[in-house]
């Protein structure tokens, strides 16, 4: 991950430093070398910091403890320079354009360094230890009259690696939240590991412990394929045959492009999976909708399980007419001001129910993360409950 940005963290490291040892430190009151010094130690520290990390091969290390102290360093110093720097460059220019006495800029800078502490230090404690239950409601006419009522607990973007010996406590409360909803069924949308499936091993036994008359149902995330790890073909497939195996030992029913009856009576729902179908290196497409509902009626209730949401417009909408989508992916960018989040640039659905007609698909903003912070999207546990609409 750091060697994908590497030039970019080291300019955004040197430049501020340099702006303000030019602009400010280098003036008599403040000129001595031992302030200077004292000034460019921190990012000399980060630099080195950032080459070490930049030579590891995977996208990130095994034991990721390292990697979440050098994000926090980089928000904590690095972060607030670069955004000072920016603004006091910006008023400078507006001071000499506008002929003002001073240079305003300073003032936003140090302002905005601020709220970006507030929000780094809320998001990386109170923020990423929430969990709020969400209830949605979902209604449709093909909904076969038994399954009025119906409750389905979604969750999704675990990242279970993430759930460090400190924090285990999160992944505990979760799963008691997510079984005390007494729901008829629970699903994972994807992205259960964030690397390596020995992360999933260390919290099986937790998640084994999740329950449902109906059963647990997943499908795998672009996480779950292994793909972030700098290895060989089959290394990558042993990976995610692993991945596979864990989730059938822990009770959960994977599909695989495949679906399952789920009846009530005479009555009856398919409950279908796909594969992680993306639109990036990273993010796989490997969805195949014929595949998926391969035996069903066109008039069956679907519930199409999806963990990246860019597929409902792609491929679920246009090749079937799967009534609900569940999807995950998004975060919701793990950051969010007032309803709205920067992922919103990428993916038109990133959180929360969408319609097109009488279909609809939920893109949950995940429970956990890659990274431990979350400011304004706290984790998430969705119960939906369907409703029978009359025609």
């Amino acid at each position: 991950m750091i060697a994908r940005i590497f030039v970019y963290l080291l300019l955004m490291i040197v430049l501020p430093c340099l702006y303000v040892d030019l602009r400010y430190l280098r003036r008599k009151r403040f000129g001595r070398v031992w302030v200077r010094m004292l000034w460019w130690l921190p990012g000399f520290c980060m630099t080195v910091f950032t080459v070490v990390l930049a030579m590891h091969p995977d996208f990130a290390p095994a034991d990721t403890t390292a990697l979440n102290f050098y994000l926090f360093l980089l928000g904590l110093l690095v972060v607030p320079n670069f955004v000072f720097a920016l603004c006091s460059v910006v008023g400078l220019a507006l001071k000499k354009w506008l002929h003002m006495r001073r240079n305003y800029g300073n003032h936003v800078g140090l302002a905005m360094v601020a709220v970006h502490w507030y929000v780094l230090i809320y998001g990386s404690t109170i923020g990423f230890n929430e969990i709020v239950v969400k209830h949605i409601d979902y209604a449709s006419a093909d909904l076969p009259a038994a399954f009025d009522g119906y409750r389905i607990v979604q969750f999704s973007d675990a990242h279970v690696g993430t759930y460090s010996s400190d924090r285990d406590y999160l992944l505990d409360a979760a799963v008691d939240s997510i079984n005390a909803q007494h729901a008829d069924m629970i699903v994972f949308t994807g992205d259960l590991q964030n690397m390596r499936p020995v992360e999933v091993e260390r919290h099986a036994r937790t998640l084994s412990a999740l329950h449902a008359p109906d059963g647990v149902f997943s499908v795998l995330g672009n996480h779950d394929y292994a793909d972030y790890l700098h290895a060989d073909t089959a290394t990558k497939a042993a990976n995610c045959r692993r991945m596979v195996d864990l989730q059938r030992q822990m009770g959960w029913t994977l599909l695989r492009n495949e679906h399952r009856v789920v009846r009530r009576g005479d009555d009856s729902i398919i409950v279908a999976g796909m594969e992680n179908d993306g639109i990036s290196k990273r993010s796989p497409e490997r969805g195949n909708v014929g595949k998926t509902l391969s035996g069903t009626s066109p008039r069956d209730f679907v519930l199409m399980l999806q963990h990246d949401p860019s597929c409902w417009r792609r491929k679920i909408l246009p090749q079937c007419n799967a009534q609900l989508t569940l999807s995950g992916h998004t975060h919701g960018m793990q950051f969010e001001l007032f309803g709205w989040s920067p992922i919103a640039f990428k993916y038109s659905e990133w959180g929360g129910l969408y319609r097109e007609g009488a279909r609809a698909i939920f893109v949950s903003t995940g429970l956990g993360g890659f990274l431990p912070f979350r400011f304004g999207v706290p984790g998430e546990v969705v119960v939906i409950t369907l409703h029978r609409k009359n025609a």
